[in-house]
């Protein structure tokens, strides 16, 4: 873990577009076929109205942001605490950031708050995050 980067205060942000074919790639891996995902009329009954992106697949921009950017290669969730705060769909584009809220002195373990939000401002998950980042030596 590269410590002159990653200190209390520091942030990373990234940005996805999500479409049709990044829903179905999911439901293909996890086997999570969700009517609110796939079936028109089913979701437009809802209150969401409209078919939603699977959970998973906004979370997962934490993973590119602490893989990528923030600890960065090498590091690892050990906990997530995640809360869903409102839908994302078809054709949204979130962000997801990350910031260090501490940094353990003696081992590369980080804890982080998460955030993402969709273009239109609204917060779609919020949490907090620990992770290790493993070095390669």
């Amino acid at each position: 873990m590269d410590r002159s980067k990653v200190h209390i205060g520091a942030k990373a942000k990234r940005h996805l577009t999500f479409g049709a074919a990044d829903v179905e790639a999911y439901a293909r891996i996890t086997g999570d076929n969700n009517p609110l995902h796939f079936d028109e009329e089913f979701a437009a009954k809802t209150k969401f109205g409209r078919l939603v992106v699977h959970g998973g697949l906004t979370a997962g921009i934490l993973n590119a942001l602490v893989a990528e950017d923030l600890p960065g290669p090498g590091t690892v969730f050990m906990s997530q605490k995640l809360e869903y705060k409102a839908p994302v769909f078809i054709g949204d584009t979130i962000a997801g950031e990350v910031e260090v809220l501490s940094v353990h002195e003696t081992k590369p373990v980080t804890q982080l708050r998460a955030t993402v939000t969709r273009q239109d401002g609204t917060v779609v998950l919020e949490g907090e995050c620990w992770c290790y980042t493993f070095s390669a030596s």
